[in-house]
Parts: C-alpha cells; sequence; structure tokens
C-alpha cells in the first residue's frame, strides 16, 4: 500500500513557490466582474461535466455521436476553467474571510484579545483531493484507522487496497474526499458545484480554526492516532459541517443570488423515494444486527440495500461499516 500514500510534505514543497507567486502578485487584489468569473467557471464545470458523460456514453456504445467533436469542445472548456481557476480561488476566499467578519468569527482567540485579524489565513486550492482508505471493526461501525492515499487512483488499485486490508478481518473503503484540511492551502475539489464548493472551502477553514480550540485539537490528536476517540471526530465533523453551511448560504444568498440554491433540498425523487430516510433506515437496522453479533447477516443486509438503492438511482460502490464510520461522522446527515 506504501506506493499509494499522498505526501503532503511533497505537495507543500510543490505548492509554495505558487503561494510566492500569488503573494508578489498581490492575492488581495480586486479582481474586475469578479462574480462573472466565478459563474463562468462553475458554469464550464458543469459543461465540462456534461461532455465527459457523453463520451463515456459513445465509448460504451450506449449512444451515437461525433467524439472528436466533443473532445476538442471538452479540451477547449477545461483550457478556460484552468485560465479562470486562480482567480476564482482568489475571490471566493475574500467573499468567505468578508461574511465571516461580519458574523465576527475571526481567529481562536478573538474572545480573550480582540483583534480582528483573520487566523489561520483563508487560502485553498481548486484541486482534486486526496483519497482516504477508511477502516473500521467488522462488529461495529467505527473509524479505527485512516489513511490518506493519492489522488489518481484508479477503481482497480481501490478495490485491490480493499481487499488487501479486509483480509485482515476488519471493514474497509478508499473514499474520495470533497475537502482536504491535512495541507496548507487547503485542497477542495475542482468538479463540484459552486455552493458546494463554498461550503467545503469553509467547512475545512473551521477545521484549521478549531484545531487551535481544545475540541479541533483532541480531534487532532485522534487522527493522528495519540488518542483515539470516535466521539471527538463526529462532534468535530457536526460543528464544522453546520456552521460551514450556514456560512456558505449567507455568502452564496449576498454574491450569486442570481443562482438557484438547490444545496438543502431532500432527495426525493418523482416516484417518492426519499434517499435521506432510507439510508437512516438502512443504518439502524445495521446497528441492530452488529449489536446482536450477527455481522454475516448485517453485511448481506447492506449488499441487499445497495443494490435497491442502485435500482432507484443511487449507485454506492460498496456499503459496509466502513462506509457507515465515514459519512457517520456527521450527525447532521442520514448516514449518522
Amino acid at each position: 500500500m506504501k506506493p499509494y500514500h499522498f505526501s503532503i510534505a511533497k505537495w507543500e514543497f510543490n505548492t509554495i513557490f505558487d503561494e510566492a507567486k500569488q503573494v508578489v502578485l498581490g492575492r488581495d487584489k480586486k479582481i474586475d466582474d469578479e462574480t462573472h468569473k466565478v459563474t463562468e467557471y462553475f458554469s464550464s464545470v458543469e459543461q465540462i461535466r456534461t461532455l465527459k458523460t457523453e463520451i463515456e456514453a459513445i465509448n460504451a456504445g450506449r449512444k451515437q455521436g461525433d467524439l472528436a467533436l466533443l473532445e476538442t469542445e471538452l479540451n477547449k472548456l477545461q483550457r478556460q476553467k484552468m485560465a479562470l481557476k486562480g482567480t476564482v480561488e482568489r475571490v471566493i476566499e475574500r467573499q468567505i474571510r468578508e461574511t465571516l467578519s461580519q458574523q465576527s468569527i475571526f481567529n481562536p482567540i478573538d474572545k480573550y484579545i480582540k483583534l480582528k485579524v483573520g487566523f489561520p489565513p483563508l487560502n485553498f486550492k481548486l484541486e482534486k483531493p486526496p483519497n482516504l482508505l477508511v477502516v473500521s471493526p467488522r462488529d461495529k461501525i467505527e473509524s479505527m484507522r485512516e489513511i490518506v492515499l493519492l489522488q489518481d487512483i484508479g477503481l482497480p488499485e481501490m478495490e485491490s487496497i480493499e481487499a488487501e486490508v479486509d483480509e485482515l478481518g476488519v471493514s474497509s473503503l478508499v473514499v474520495g474526499l470533497g475537502g482536504f484540511g491535512g495541507t496548507y492551502p487547503t485542497l477542495v475539489t475542482d468538479e463540484a458545484s459552486l455552493q458546494f464548493t463554498i461550503d467545503v472551502v469553509a467547512e475545512e477553514w473551521l477545521h484549521q480554526y478549531l484545531t487551535f480550540k481544545p475540541l479541533g485539537f483532541r480531534y487532532v490528536l485522534d487522527l493522528t492516532g495519540v488518542s483515539r476517540s470516535y466521539e471527538i471526530a463526529t462532534l468535530t465533523e457536526t460543528l464544522a459541517s453546520m456552521v460551514s453551511k450556514e456560512i456558505g448560504s449567507i455568502v452564496y444568498e449576498e454574491y450569486y443570488p442570481q443562482r438557484e440554491n438547490n444545496g438543502n433540498q431532500p432527495q426525493i425523487t418523482a416516484s417518492g423515494f426519499d434517499f435521506n430516510r432510507e439510508m437512516r433506515d438502512i443504518r439502524r437496522a445495521v446497528d441492530k444486527y452488529l449489536a446482536q453479533g450477527e455481522i454475516e447477516q448485517a453485511e448481506e443486509f447492506m449488499e441487499q440495500k445497495r443494490q435497491y438503492l442502485a435500482s432507484k438511482g443511487y449507485y454506492i460502490r460498496k456499503l459496509n461499516q466502513a462506509y457507515f464510520a465515514f459519512y457517520g461522522t456527521y450527525a447532521d446527515r442520514p448516514t449518522s
């Protein structure tokens, strides 16, 4: 598994020169028509996603189309997106900083020393975050180990890693992250919607902010394995998630009122299928199986439900104890 480990030190070394350049050029310099540039960037993200789906369908023989034309358009959009990336990062950083200031959130010690200076400095990169290997015991849902893996790991490699770890008698899952606060700047996926991006940027900053608070510091001890506590992980992730959504909503409504806000809509299909309710029911049933020591039955049940969810249009690659251990750390979500 060692070849797949993500090196934070190597990433920081490769990034430091770009950061120095941004400081020299003036990272906070006002940008003309900045909101339009942000919406243009995320419009490109949506178009790229659509084109990739079409190209995949043509390659799989599910539909016909001019593959060369679509790939030319895809390359053009990806160049446009890359050209806007740095500008979008700076604009969103400033918008979130201004919102935090309006909410009187400055730094971890502003309760004691009234300095209206933001700390840690808000800084992020629109870049694919690393993957995360989550390991849980089979007899209960709890994250016992998390290992940060390289960004570009294919499905065969993921399944090979999981199979190797599962041989140790545990449950494992390689998860693609939407954001990663273990680096500075933080990493936020460059393939998501505007609202999701704003929420994640705020959440990763809050994790770094909380590191200087007792709760966040205990979470660092958990992540580093010094003092494991699944309860502390759940408390910290839930707090950061809830506050970031509030901050994100304010930013979105203040700067992008013309865009539709779908971030907190319930996931209910036209047929009336409620994904969130279904996931809560699955989690309760699994907890009951495991409490009774019925591990195999719990795993069979999760696989049956995974297939059922796929029939309803919700594809989950692997539904197991590690899945709930990871997503269950957010107590404001249906998987908790």
